[in-house]
């Protein structure tokens, strides 16, 4: 199979949860532990960090592995999902896997005659562990799919855990309450291992304080401890005066980052305390540097200046509260809405969190899981969100942009695949 072949090979015969939703859900790690020991257990040739939470964990992984990469260290990354490019979910020093080692690892699968049904996201965990190995990488920074405990990636022992933050997200698999999520998250703590969890509370802070007890797990709060003592925005940067490294430089700007922030360079010193060497001159640098160092794309990004285009991948409450809170705080006369979800979101809460002073072009991303235009656009008016729907994302971004003045602010989002069909029209 060329290239193309064994993408539409992986998609088709391992259906992805991203795509079409719970059809492809696959709770537990049975088959990643097969699959493990089908490839001679990879994940064991390099030191790992584990990264979950609800929010904010995919620029966490990011900026972690930049400060390594910045610390003179090679470094993989596996994230999920991707937006543009499948090869987006693997790097190493930034880079993606090459598309020829993409087809010799499915080709070799095959030859392997593998006898379980591994999904999507199982297959394409062992393509990055075993090119990780192959790179000779020092670190692999992992990113968990979904929840924790029961999620492919729990197959390793990290040198460190790392939880961000806990808001409702697919409830469907994880629970409906924020301590039974807590729970699933939680799931990724290990006997001996320090965890860093970032934002806990009540009940979901004595989930944490409980599990780490029943674990043995040395667990630290960041939030009990907050490294940043004050914020400046820098336009599209944001600057930290931290407490113990100075002024950082960032170039992610959202305003969810600032808990990122903290929870990273409390990542980062427990890293330190098992040995790791990280300069605060690695620290700053890979801050300052995430985007261009790793590639991550769709946080607060913006695309033009005339109008002012941001696109943003966060898709729950939690992450639209900080989103509408930054658009309101653009002040703008003219804000234009580019929006659409998936369809096993209860959407009805992050609708209610939306501006009300902007025009809205309901939209759908190319994918199955998409929730249809007119659908959402009939419960948006139900909150008194008003526009048009489109059958692209494409054309809603066009329509926004035709009228559109120097002095408008057009922004894409409500979905990661949203965001992803808006950066692959760009492109094209």
């Amino acid at each position: 199979m060329n290239y193309n072949e064994t993408l539409d090979y992986l998609y088709n015969q391992h259906p992805a949860f991203q795509r079409v939703g719970a059809a492809a859900y696959k709770p537990g790690i049975e088959t990643s532990i097969e699959l493990d020991e089908l490839y001679g257990h990879p994940h064991k040739a390099y030191r790992c960090i584990h990264v979950a939470g609800t929010n904010g964990k995919g620029s966490v992984s990011h900026t972690i592995a930049s400060i390594l990469q910045k610390s003179g260290y090679k470094v993989g990354l596996y994230t999920s999902p991707h937006l543009v490019d499948f090869r987006e979910r693997i790097r190493v020093n930034g880079e993606m896997i090459p598309k020829q080692s993409v087809t010799q690892f499915v080709a070799t699968y095959i030859e392997k005659g593998f006898h379980g049904s591994p999904s999507f996201f199982e297959l394409t965990m062992m393509m990055a562990f075993d090119y990780f190995r192959q790179e000779k990488v020092d670190f692999a920074v992992i990113e968990v799919g979904l929840g924790g405990r029961l999620d492919s990636t729990n197959i390793i022992t990290p040198l460190l855990s790392v939880i961000t933050n806990i808001s409702k997200d697919h409830t469907q698999f994880l629970g409906n309450t924020l301590e039974a999520i807590a729970h699933e998250k939680a799931g990724i703590m290990k006997p001996g291992v320090p965890c860093v969890i970032g934002e806990a509370t009540g009940g979901v802070r004595s989930v944490f304080e409980q599990t780490a007890k029943v674990t043995e797990t040395p667990a630290e709060f960041a939030q009990d401890s907050n490294e940043i003592v004050s914020v400046a925005a820098k336009g599209f940067a944001v600057e930290y005066h931290t407490r113990s490294f100075g002024v950082i430089e960032s170039d992610l700007s959202g305003h969810c980052q600032r808990h990122n922030a903290n929870t990273i360079l409390h990542a980062i010193g427990k890293l330190r305390q098992q040995g790791v060497d990280i300069t605060d001159e690695a620290i700053k640098a890979g801050f300052k540097s995430v985007c261009q160092t790793t590639g991550l794309m769709g946080r607060w990004m913006k695309i033009s200046d005339s109008p002012l285009t941001i696109c943003d991948t966060g898709h729950n409450v939690g992450g639209i509260q900080y989103i509408s809170e930054q658009l309101q705080q653009l002040n703008c006369s003219d804000l234009r809405m580019v929006i659409g979800f998936v369809n096993d979101k209860d959407i009805e809460h992050i609708l209610e969190l939306l501006p009300h002073n902007a025009t809205y072009y309901f939209t759908q991303a190319s994918i199955p899981r998409a929730q249809h235009a007119n659908v959402v656009r009939a419960k948006a008016e139900e909150k008194g969100l008003y526009g048009e729907s489109y059958e692209s994302v494409a054309e809603a971004y066009r329509a926004a942009l035709s009228t559109a003045t120097p002095d408008s602010v057009i922004f894409v989002g409500g979905s990661t695949f949203v965001v992803a069909d808006f950066l692959i029209s760009l492109k094209n």
